[in-house]
């Protein structure tokens, strides 16, 4: 994870360019990864965030918001998403958009230059249902990590005061393969 924002902070250092679509909904657990990591970076002072706890980028949001994007913008896309059993807890980071919605059989436009969806649970029959049941503290892990890895690659440190930041570690469990939402 560091290294992956290390690099795209080293290509974009412009802070003001940046801007992060922070995929999902308040009203599933699994799908609340996007929204809690929007609402951290927001708290830690990032000054371009769609989707946050408060104002949620879901499916609803998302097609909106991709076309209000602005045109000189680099899109980071965060997103959840379901793996294999062994992936859960790890990231899939990419350059490329992702692909909202795909588990649970929606169709929505992808999104972001760069893209990071976290696995928060396994893949199976019933991808609507892994979601909502998915651990909270598993998904508020994850979020901490990115918005940490994000404080670190651009050196923002507005919320360190509030406990956002240098007490959580920031994972470099990273997998390849496809994300399934």
């Amino acid at each position: 994870m560091a290294r992956f924002l290390d690099a795209v902070a080293e290509s974009h250092a412009d802070r003001g360019r940046i801007v992060f679509v922070c995929i999902g909904s308040d009203r599933s657990t699994g799908d609340s990864f996007g929204p809690l990591v929007g609402t951290m970076l927001e708290e830690l002072g990032w000054p371009n965030v769609i989707g946050t706890l408060a104002q949620p980028c879901d499916a609803h949001a998302v097609e909106q918001a991709a076309r209000r994007l602005p045109e000189d913008a680099v899109v980071i896309a965060v997103d959840a998403c379901l793996g294999k059993p062994e992936s859960v807890g790890s990231y899939i980071l990419a350059r490329g958009a992702i692909q909202p919605g795909k588990a649970i059989g929606r169709r929505l436009p992808a999104v972001g230059h760069y893209s990071i969806a976290g696995v928060v649970n396994m893949n199976g029959p019933k991808a609507y249902w892994k979601l909502q049941t998915t651990s909270l503290y598993l998904v508020m892990r994850m979020a901490r990590e990115v918005a940490a890895a994000v404080r670190e690659a651009w050196g923002c440190h507005a919320g360190e005061q509030r406990g956002i930041g240098r007490a959580f570690a920031i994972s470099d469990h990273i997998i390849e393969g496809e994300c399934f939402k």
